[in-house]
């Protein structure tokens, strides 16, 4: 990864105050991008530009950024990964004669796919994870553009400081925190978020008038920034895209499109989809194993980890360096499968241990490393692996986004039948029933189930059995539709409870904007589908893939 950071300079800061700040704000992430750093301030126009780089193709000093197009024009800070910039350059030598490449950077094709084909329309030809940062100086157009799932993180927004704002951006909110003076304040909204949904969903970051930039979406300003931040939610729809003076965010990808126009065109011969995917899945893995540096994979030992390992290994006559976590307490440890699938493939294996005081030490890590909070209690493990695996390789492939796509959650399976059996019961009776089970404490439940077990002489205790029964009766009491118990399955009761009231506070939590957004008009035909387009939409974006970032 690298990081990318930059921000509008005002006519009261200085040239040499503001490359104190832009080197300030791009420091902060070193961790990012160890092997180079670079800023750019430009006299012409007010944009200041740091970048910090992690070398993954072109290692030379021919893939520096900030990065200029041949004519100057255009400049680009950005980060992540075009897996198929080698087939772009192709059609750019067929369609335009004379081009001479100074690099084998995949950010040098992306300059001369933009002023070959337009900002746009270069845009869905591009297969990879990236957040962009471009400036078009021939008009002093800004754009930032991040990817179709959002697998390289980007905020926007407006940095306060003292009595001026100032348009600035960022892989990560630590940057803007360099930023002179911030006082950014906390959002409470997005507080409310953050303890329903366990993360901060997409729009909102956790500092008032800082967002993230929606997956498959495309930000840009015409000349200047708004010098004050939108009253609303800078939210695009499929049919709208937002606008808050000379600053306008659309969809370039949009996920509910490729739904609908995918119904269309099923599959209705088992064989023939999965020979399809497969073949898909080989192209891309091929694709995503391009690299100057040394790659490897994290391996689970589930279906989806050892689905890309072996896909990988199948094209590699070498070995391929593979990574797991294994924990002491046998339930939560995966090592012996991820062994044993390492041993089917022969692959170059590795296995660190992690023990409770290992994941304690980390927890006073954990903001610096997320900027904002998240209550994903598996980023421990993610971050351990990553470690280890870092002494050995510089890029890892992994499973990810498999269980939102091919239904690997079990919540998939067990909703539809648990509606099933809600919808039977009258409401009233669903209410009656949910308050007479949470009239007995959580305690008292705890102690039922162990009293059972021993008579039973069973070994295996239920974790938290008493809150469960609990979370199950609020939704008995609550859940009067099938987007109803989809909701209480992925949040947690009680956010404003927790959340000290002030005159400032929101009166109550907003739904996430992919819970309200509606739904394709096809291809989205069972509850369970549309769980997993939701969960697509955001619970891969701002969970999952942020963890693994």
């Amino acid at each position: 990864m690298c990081g990318i950071t930059g921000f509008y300079r005002s006519e009261a800061t200085d040239i040499a105050t503001a490359e104190h700040i832009i080197k300030s704000m791009t420091d902060s992430l070193f961790h990012r991008g160890p092997d180079d750093t670079n800023i750019l301030l430009n006299t012409d126009n007010d944009v200041v530009l740091g970048h910090r780089r992690l070398s993954i193709l072109d290692t030379s000093k021919g893939g520096l950024q900030p990065m200029q197009s041949k004519s100057k024009n255009l400049v680009i800070v950005y980060n992540g990964e075009i897996y198929n910039h080698n087939d772009l350059r192709a059609q750019i030598e067929h369609e335009k004669e004379g081009i001479a490449w100074t690099s084998t950077s995949d950010t040098e094709t992306l300059l001369a796919a933009f002023e070959h084909w337009g900002i746009e329309q270069t845009l869905p030809k591009l297969r990879g994870m990236f957040a962009i940062a471009l400036l078009d100086k021939s008009n002093n157009n800004f754009y930032l553009i991040r990817d179709r799932f959002g697998e390289k993180p980007l905020y926007f927004g407006w940095i306060e400081a003292e009595k001026h704002s100032t348009f600035g951006f960022s892989s990560e909110l630590k940057a803007f925190q360099q930023y002179a003076n911030f006082s950014n304040k906390i959002s409470n909204q997005a507080l409310l978020q953050y303890f329903t949904y366990m993360y901060v969903p997409c729009p909102f970051s956790i500092y008032e008038n800082i967002y993230k930039l929606e997956p498959g979406c495309i930000l840009k300003i015409i000349s200047n920034p708004p010098k004050f931040p939108p009253r609303q939610l800078p939210h695009p729809t499929s049919m709208n895209q937002f606008c808050h003076e000379d600053l306008t965010i659309s969809k370039w990808y949009d996920f509910k499109d490729v739904v609908e126009k995918s119904s269309k065109n099923l599959f209705t011969n088992i064989n023939e989809a999965t020979e399809a995917l497969e073949k898909e899945l080989l192209d891309v893995v091929q694709m995503q194993s391009l690299s100057d540096v040394p790659l490897g994979a994290f391996l689970s030992g589930g279906v989806d980890s050892s689905t890309i390992v072996a896909l990988m290994q199948k094209q590699n006559s070498q070995p391929i360096k593979t990574f797991t976590i294994g924990f002491e307490d046998p339930e939560f440890n995966e090592a012996p499968y991820a062994a044993d699938v390492a041993n089917h493939l022969q692959t170059d294996h590795s296995e660190l241990f992690v023990t409770g005081e290992d994941a304690q030490s980390l927890v006073s890590d954990l903001p610096r490393i997320y900027d904002e909070p998240f209550a994903d209690y598996s980023q421990i493990p993610t971050y351990f692996v990553c470690k280890s695996a870092k002494h050995a390789v510089t890029v890892s492939l992994s499973g990810d986004a498999g269980d939102e796509l091919f239904g690997g959650y079990n919540r998939y399976l067990l909703a539809p039948k648990l509606w099933k059996k809600l919808n039977k019961l009258p409401k009233l009776a669903r209410k009656f029933i949910g308050r007479t089970l949470m009239i007995i404490p959580i305690s008292l439940w705890d102690n039922l189930m162990s009293s059972f077990l021993k008579f039973f002489k069973k070994d295996k205790f239920l974790n938290q059995f008493g809150d469960k029964v609990h979370k199950f009766s609020s939704r008995l009491t609550k859940v009067n539709s099938q987007d109803d118990l989809f909701t209480h399955m992925i949040s947690e009761s009680g956010a404003d409870k927790v959340v000290l009231s002030n005159d400032h506070m929101p009166t109550g939590v907003s739904k996430p904007l992919f819970l309200t957004d509606k739904l394709p008009k096809n291809g989205v035909n069972d509850f369970a589908s549309e769980m997993m387009y939701k969960d697509t939409l955001n619970y891969l974006t701002d969970d999952i893939l942020c963890k693994v970032d």
